[in-house]
């Protein structure tokens, strides 16, 4: 069980590796998605000591407290990882419907 959560961060790193080097931009959009999820992955997991109790509730000194400065941090990063999606996907319906195309190579050519 504790190699499962490192294989599915590798899993979700590599698969958002492959989608950001294909040449569709809802692809690269969806990559970086992955890439993110699995970034905040890394953060959950770096405050995961094993079962713990929370901080601010009782004061048993013999089990370890659970650290919630990276559970403020990936809830921080889950709304603007939200926000940033939901702008790029944005972006990319504007520039598909304007050019008629996703694929970035012919983006890049169609510039004016």
């Amino acid at each position: 069980m504790k190699m499962l959560l490192p294989l599915v961060i590798g899993v979700l790193f590599a698969s958002g590796t492959y989608l950001i080097l294909q040449k569709n931009m809802l692809k690269l959009v969806l990559g970086i998605g992955l890439i993110s999820h699995a970034a905040n992955l890394i953060l959950i997991s770096s405050g995961w000591i094993g079962p713990g109790q929370v901080p601010i509730l009782g004061r048993d000194e013999t089990k370890p407290f659970v650290d919630p400065i990276p559970q403020a941090l990936v809830l921080t990063a889950i709304v603007i990882g939200f926000a940033a999606m939901a702008f790029m996907l944005v972006l990319a319906l504007r520039v598909y419907k304007d050019l008629k195309t996703a694929n970035i190579e012919e983006i890049r050519g169609q510039r004016g």
